[in-house]
């Protein structure tokens, strides 16, 4: 324990700059400072955001794919593996209800729509028209075509269309397929995909260098071209789901995960590099390769983060909860539509549904919330284009969001299960053990 302090306190005299979390925060303060000063050069450095986010998406896929196959392989007991995507499941939908219930209990009792009076002849229909066409065409299909489209095509056309549902799909029948060839055969086999990862989690490192290019792409393009003044007309609402979510953070999963044993500041600290990169590029997509590298070296199983975090990003979408219910509460208050309990019962009950194809559909804010009034005849569904100038700012907090939600579900299914090395885990959270992700 000694030699290991010895070794965190000199990692900690290193030069601040080379800290990934102070330069991705410089990178964050220039973007600021550019879109004040500098509006049009500002939104030209879009691309280092765009650029960052593709060489990210370009490695989730296949890191994905060996994390999930090496875990189930090396699980030993495929009873265990199914034990934990059961309870990954319950523990998703009790955290997706709790979180439409908070945001429509705050809604009611800070009403931000109250006092707007919007007639909704004047709203502008021509805005919606993309996110409409998406909205009926998922709404179209149903639980049954969103079922349908988890099994891919091919297995390759999963890989290169970084569809993350289809690749955990593939990826829990070839582990478990891996796992019952067991022998020569199967040990051959996953130790190729180990190698793999290594490779793949060394390239993610090379990468990761490269994000505070990218959140001084994001936020110089962000301030540049929406400004801050475009928050002011709808400041009650972006302000009002920024304290919905701080309040579900730390008041829901910080109990869970206190019951956990672990605390949530601590926690957020530890992930600090990769909540401030979401934050900047309103996409938790940014973080995926190195939030499941982190968990595992915070003592979570690798079996466990490799079922848990992918499905996650379908299926536990905490802060898009939130907004979901707090945003048709605010158009309906915004426009002066009365709703009943009856109502109120049907708006929880769709977004319940409709949540759950929220991640991978261009625009999926927009798209799922135009699904959700679609499917509630009571409100008007032009209401959306309320939303609209608003919605990057509230999706930075809502990936925020987002994130710290799967992270605390797989840390909590792990604990559950028995996966956690709580002495490992304490030992990182308080500093005598240092994460590097950068280094692989």
């Amino acid at each position: 324990m000694s030699t290991m302090t010895a070794t965190a306190a000199a990692e900690a005299r290193k030069p601040l700059y080379t800290s990934l979390f102070v330069q991705v925060l410089a990178a964050l303060l220039l973007g600021i400072a550019l879109g004040v000063i500098a509006p049009d050069f500002a939104i030209g450095l879009k691309i280092f955001s765009d650029a960052f986010l593709k060489l990210i998406s370009m490695i989730v896929a296949p890191i994905v794919f060996c994390v999930v196959v090496h875990g189930i392989a090396g699980a030993g007991d495929l009873k265990k593996v199914g034990r934990v995507g059961v309870k990954a499941l319950i523990y998703f939908e009790v955290m997706t209800t709790i979180a439409l219930v908070v945001g429509l209990l705050l809604a009611y009792l800070f009403g931000p729509g109250h006092g707007m009076n919007i007639d909704t002849s004047t709203l502008d229909a021509k805005a919606l028209n993309t996110y409409a066409d998406n909205a009926h065409k998922l709404q179209g299909g149903g639980i049954g075509a969103f079922l349908l489209n988890i099994i891919p095509t091919t297995s390759f056309d999963a890989l290169s269309r970084n569809d993350v549902l289809q690749v955990l799909f593939f990826a829990v029948i070839f582990g478990v397929s891996l796992a019952l060839v067991g022998g020569e055969k199967g040990e051959k086999v996953t130790s190729m995909i180990d190698a793999v990862s290594a490779v793949l989690f060394r390239a993610m490192g090379l990468i990761v260098r490269a994000a505070p290019l990218g959140v001084l792409g994001a936020v110089a393009y962000t301030v540049g071209k929406y400004g801050v003044g475009s928050l002011k007309q709808l400041v009650s609402l972006v302000a009002l789901f920024y304290v919905s979510v701080a309040i579900f953070v730390f008041g829901v999963l910080g109990g869970v995960m206190a019951l956990a044993g672990i605390n949530i500041l601590k926690f957020l600290s530890y992930l600090r590099e990769e909540l401030t990169i979401v934050l900047a590029t309103a996409s938790s997509d940014a973080v995926l390769p190195q939030i499941m590298r982190k968990l595992e070296r915070l003592g979570v199983k690798d079996s466990v983060v490799g079922l848990v975090i992918p499905t996650g990003y379908s299926f536990n979408l905490d802060a898009f909860s939130i907004y979901l219910t707090l945003a048709v509460v605010f158009i309906a208050q915004a426009t002066n539509t009365p709703l009943s309990f009856g109502d109120l019962l049907l708006v929880l009950g769709v977004s319940l549904i409709t949540s759950k194809g929220a991640h991978g559909v261009p625009g999926s804010a927009i798209v799922i919330l135009a699904a959700t009034l679609n499917a509630v005849p009571t409100i008007p569904a032009i209401g959306l284009v309320l939303v609209l100038s608003v919605d990057w700012f509230i999706g930075m907090a809502r990936a925020v969001g987002n994130l710290i939600g799967n992270c605390v579900a797989t840390v909590v299914v792990a604990a559950w299960e028995g996966d956690l090395d709580r002495e490992k885990a304490t030992r990182v959270l308080d500093g005598a053990e240092l994460v590097d992700v950068t280094a692989g």
